[in-house]
């Protein structure tokens, strides 16, 4: 069974129980290092790692990267905070995260982790830029959750290969399978593994991701916050899962729609504070991840919920790319899916994808929304931005390029859609 507690605090440390499944114990050795978002990337970034137990406080030293080596001895080091988390009676891990703020815009780090004799390699991560006409890319994944070490490694990897230089790499949910298994975590981290620690990740939770408390409510994964270090500025309560990002003209925005589908207050807590974001957005182009569709691919499955609360708010204020996951496959449109109350086509392009290999065939229909379709494809996306365009290609998991298409803002008009879809590949169905 399942354990939840949290309290039992040992100084700085805070305890909190999971179930454990056999999993080697962690050394000192720092490990599941990862970079995060934050509210401002141009001039910071968050680093969390773990490791065992034993270790009771850890370090990350930063530094300008250099090709001279011995750049190590201008690096600086800041104390790690520290959360000490026990899977089941006998299997304890440690999780430290931190901030570095006050980095120079467009500059490239290097830095490592861990204390004493036990450290990192040093990695690189370069700073977003300060300029909103600086060009950028960023990757987007749908569901991973199984199979992850075998089959969804070759997925982030071949990302990374098309889009080393990526700003960020999105997740819009499902992690994972179960919301508290460590050894599903770990094989996410060791599927990505250097990749996790040097393009910065914005996750976005799916129903999986969390789990029931006695209750009856729903709550993110006990390992959510020790292992994610997001940016706090969602609505009380949701901190950490509902969040905003600002990079190089572009808002992201994190909804989280498992808590939008389960609860009343947390549905309009989201509404209140998405429209109070999108009224004060002074950037170009809005883009916002949550995991359950807007639109399913999936004749079984209607979320009106999401659909009747959010739709309204993305056509009022001209958001540009909703980023989803949930259904197991690829479908994304727009020339065919009208503005509300307006009786024209929505400037809104509406993405479902899948990048892990749980796939879903049956009740996947054709619907007159989709402009362009998959089945038992895993795929993965790079999107490019720059001040008047927006590129997205849907890549195979294999790397060949699937569909593809450019937003481009028009004054005073919704996007204009250009269709990019590679001559001569028909529709995976």
């Amino acid at each position: 069974m399942v354990k939840f507690i949290v309290g039992c605090f040992i100084s700085a440390f805070t305890c909190v129980y999971l179930q454990a499944w056999g999993q080697e114990l962690p050394d000192s050795v720092p490990r599941r290092i990862i970079l995060n978002v934050t509210e401002k990337m141009a001039s910071s970034v968050a680093i969390n790692w773990q490791t065992s137990s034993q270790v009771r406080e850890s370090f990350a030293e930063i530094a300008l990267a250099d090709a001279d080596p011995r750049f190590v001895d201008k690096a600086v080091r800041k104390k790690a905070e520290t959360e000490f988390v026990r899977l089941g009676d006998t299997v304890s891990s440690s999780y430290h995260s931190l901030v570095f703020d006050d980095l120079t815009p467009n500059t490239k780090y290097a830095y490592r982790v861990g204390q004493g004799n036990s450290w990192s390699e040093w990695f690189h991560f370069v700073t977003a830029s300060d300029k909103e006409t600086d060009s950028f890319q960023f990757i987007y994944f749908g569901d991973v959750q199984v199979n992850i070490r075998s089959l969804w490694s070759r997925v982030i990897r071949e990302a990374f290969a098309k889009a080393p230089n990526a700003r960020l790499q999105l997740y819009a949910g499902d992690i994972i399978n179960r919301a508290n298994r460590d050894e599903e975590w770990a094989d996410w981290f060791e599927a990505g593994g250097f990749i996790h620690s040097m393009i910065p990740g914005l996750p976005s939770p799916g129903n999986h991701d969390h789990f029931n408390l006695p209750n009856g409510e729903r709550a993110a994964s006990v390992l959510w916050r020790p292992q994610f270090n997001l940016p706090l500025n969602g609505p009380e309560g949701l901190e950490e899962t509902c969040y905003f990002v600002d990079v190089q003209g572009v808002r992201f925005i994190s909804l989280n729609s498992d808590q939008a589908e389960e609860s009343d207050h947390y549905l309009e807590a989201q509404r209140i504070w998405l429209e109070r974001l999108l009224q004060n957005n002074p950037n170009t182009w809005t883009v916002v991840t949550f995991h359950h569709p807007i639109y399913s691919p999936k004749g079984t499955r209607d979320n009106k919920r999401m659909r009747e609360t959010f739709k309204p708010l993305f056509d009022r204020y001209h958001v540009d790319l909703v980023l989803q996951g949930h259904d197991h496959t690829y479908a994304r449109g727009m020339s065919k899916i009208p503005m509300e109350g307006k009786g024209k086509a929505s400037g809104t392009m509406y993405v479902v994808s899948v990048s892990g290999p749980k796939m879903t065939g049956s009740h996947v229909e054709k619907k007159s929304w989709m402009d362009r379709s998959a089945i038992y494809t895993q795929l993965f996306q790079i999107v490019d931005v720059s001040p008047q365009k927006l590129s997205f290609k849907a890549y195979l998991a294999t790397g060949e390029l699937y569909d593809a298409f450019d937003l481009i803002k028009q004054e005073g008009n919704i996007n204009k859609l250009v269709e990019q879809v590679p001559a001569g590949v028909p529709e995976r169905q």
